[in-house]
């Protein structure tokens, strides 16, 4: 069983930065993805980044050149760091892992576990 809790969100101003954090609980295995999601009330979830246990990254276009996810083993913990921010990324952020490798966004969305997420407001 896998535990994920989201911190980081919050509200800034457009071209403003957030790091979003990502603390996992629970049995890892030595391979695995992790990613970042979003959905607005109302929308269809978007996958935004991922990584998995082989450093393999993905992102959506959307997001390309803007932010950055990346994992901390020693801390069970993910990040996505978001620059540039635009009003329309303003979203609540999920946290995602699963056990398989090789699970990439966008195009996978079938992790095993989810946080609870973290709201992210970006002001005009």
């Amino acid at each position: 069983q896998v535990q994920l809790v989201e911190s980081g969100g919050g509200s800034v101003q457009a071209g403003g930065s957030l790091r979003l954090s990502c603390q996992a609980f629970g049995y890892f295995g030595s391979t695995y993805s992790m990613a970042w999601f979003r959905q607005a009330p109302g929308k269809e979830r978007e996958g935004v980044a991922s990584i998995d246990s082989g450093g393999r990254t993905g992102y959506a276009d959307s997001v390309k050149g803007r932010f950055t996810i990346s994992r901390d083993n020693t801390k069970a913990t993910l990040y996505l760091q978001m620059n540039s921010l635009k009003p329309e990324d303003t979203n609540i952020y999920y946290c995602a892992y699963d056990h398989r490798p090789g699970l990439v966004v966008p195009g996978r969305s079938d992790f095993g576990y989810w946080g609870r997420g973290t709201q992210v407001t970006i002001s005009s």
